[in-house]
């Protein structure tokens, strides 16, 4: 078993997130996105086609805009497919931590 350090790599990047993928893992089948938002930053989530993601708020609470504004809480998730797409926003005073655990759709096979 090989073990995957996602909150460093993050912290350290320039977008905030750290993406566990085909070149970590070798599957198409799945990837995991960790990301920090500083407060007042924010991100759009848009898995693409043949693609479906769930949203989890892990530390802190996050509004999404998308069919309209829905506050996401601190261990609650959604699930977003396609070419749908919705803004994260970070409004607290603290970083914000999420993950995105997405995988192919039944079209989406490589």
């Amino acid at each position: 078993m090989k073990l995957f350090e996602l909150k460093n790599k993050a912290m350290r990047s320039e977008s905030g997130e750290s993406i566990l993928g085909f070149q970590d893992t070798g599957s198409h089948a799945c990837y995991m996105i960790y990301g920090v938002l500083k407060p007042r930053e924010k991100r759009v989530v848009k898995p693409g086609r043949g693609h479906e993601e769930i949203v989890l708020a892990v530390i802190g609470d996050l509004n999404v805009t998308g069919d309209g504004v829905t506050r996401l809480e601190e261990g609650c998730a959604f699930h977003l497919s396609g070419e749908h797409e919705c803004l994260l926003e970070n409004d607290g005073d603290a970083d914000a931590t999420y993950v995105i655990a997405g995988g192919h759709s039944d079209t989406g096979h490589h």
